[in-house]
């Protein structure tokens, strides 16, 4: 088994992912349990790694398995599918997708005996780590009241052309992973909404005005497109809303990590190691952004642009469903740069192709900060953040990023 192996069950996630249209907080969540799953059978089986997830908040305690005559990669890999199959609504996909891979296994000279005995040991941990995502609060979600946008100045309010309701309102309520609490690292607060020309918010909203669609410039629109990362997008054709579907923000960064991973040549469990740390750091870092974007509740430049200033202003990319401060691309591309930096280093020279299938051409990066840099301004050049909740989210991105590495560190 291959670390490509690995690659290829994360790209068949965010495959169904995309079918399903999972939001990008629900979407690491996916992520990082499944990785979990993967890298608690690599622990168990490889000394080389630290088990950095025994120090996560309410991890279990695995027991070593009774199980012989198993493959740990082939374990660690059919441990991330069943778990995949059990979390995500459509896993009769991923199910369909692992008998394929049993059959590829005994194609290439995997006996029935090795293949029946590391499935066995890959249900015991799938098993545990699924009780462990079911206690973690997202259940409760479903079951609070239902979030209602309010109708005051300055506050979020949904956006054209679908005018969608608040995407995860109570995400922010989850269990994290390694954070202290969502608000550990609680952000400034942003620039207060006014409608006085001669106010600092007036002066941020018309930094976004100027810089609309018409003013960018070639190489600007193609960072905001490259970027855009929007799986809400929806067209309007003058008679019907047609859904777009794209990978989420999250995705993005997975398939940058697997990207990574295969350029330096990384082994097995290292391959593992460095998409769970990257998945973890996603989870807590969607956790942190959401509890603050749901605290300031923010309006959005198009909202906003259009209430004082012009009311035919459209941004260059779709507005998504939820409120404006922080901004999550930002700050969870910032987390993940600061996790791939921690295990690639400073100047880790990469060509992103990641969105290639989906009509975008490959960009060239000289670090993952240079990417995360670039992500983070992008939501300004695509008018959907003012500059301040870049700026922030950059922050506290790289704040969450650095507390994740540190728990790696401190890990035995």
């Amino acid at each position: 088994m291959t670390p490509l192996e690995i690659n290829r069950v994360i790209a068949k996630m965010t495959g169904i992912m995309i079918h399903d249209v999972t939001n990008p907080p629900l979407a690491a969540r996916f992520y990082s349990y499944v990785c979990l799953a993967g890298y608690q059978v690599v622990t168990d089986n490889d000394a080389r790694q630290k088990k950095f997830q025994t120090n996560f908040n309410g991890y279990p305690h695995f027991k070593h398995t009774t199980v012989t005559g198993y493959d740990y990669r082939l374990s660690a890999l059919l441990a991330m599918i069943e778990t995949a199959a059990k979390l995500q609504p459509s896993g009769a996909l991923m199910a369909a997708y692992e008998q394929k891979f049993l059959d590829s296994c005994s194609q290439i000279g995997y006996s029935q005996k090795m293949i029946d005995s590391s499935r066995k040991y890959a249900l015991e941990v799938s098993k545990q780590i699924l009780k462990y995502a079911r206690d973690d609060g997202y259940r409760k979600i479903s079951a609070y009241k239902r979030y209602i946008p309010l109708k005051q100045p300055g506050s979020w309010y949904p956006t054209p052309p679908a005018y969608m309701p608040p995407v995860e309102p109570y995400f922010y309520t989850v269990r994290s992973f390694t954070l202290d609490s969502n608000s550990q690292f609680k952000a400034v607060e942003p620039i207060p909404f006014s409608r006085l020309p001669e106010s600092a918010f007036y002066k941020l909203m018309l930094i976004n005005y100027k810089l609309s669609a018409s003013k960018l410039s070639p190489q600007q629109r193609e960072i905001a497109g490259f970027w855009d990362c929007n799986p809400f997008a929806v067209q309007d054709n003058g008679h019907m809303l047609i859904g777009l579907k794209k990978i989420s923000p999250g995705a993005h960064w997975m398939g940058i990590t697997a990207n990574a991973c295969q350029q330096a040549h990384t082994d097995f469990s290292r391959t593992m190691a460095i998409h769970t740390a990257v998945a973890v750091g996603l989870m807590d870092s969607f956790i942190g952004c959401w509890g603050e974007k749901y605290r300031t509740n923010r309006i959005r430049p198009e909202t906003a642009i259009r209430e004082l200033i012009d009311p035919e202003w459209m941004p260059l990319l779709q507005t998504p469903p939820f409120p404006e401060y922080l901004s999550g691309h930002s700050c969870i591309s910032a987390t993940s740069a600061v996790i791939l930096t921690h295990y690639f280093g400073n100047h880790f020279s990469y060509t992103d192709s990641v969105e290639n299938k989906y009509g975008l051409k490959p960009r060239h990066f000289e670090s993952f900060q240079q990417a995360a840099d670039e992500a983070a301004i992008s939501r300004l050049y695509g008018g959907i953040h003012f500059s301040d909740a870049i700026t922030t989210g950059v922050k506290q991105g790289r704040d969450i990023g650095n507390w994740v590495v540190g728990k790696i560190k401190a890990a035995h």
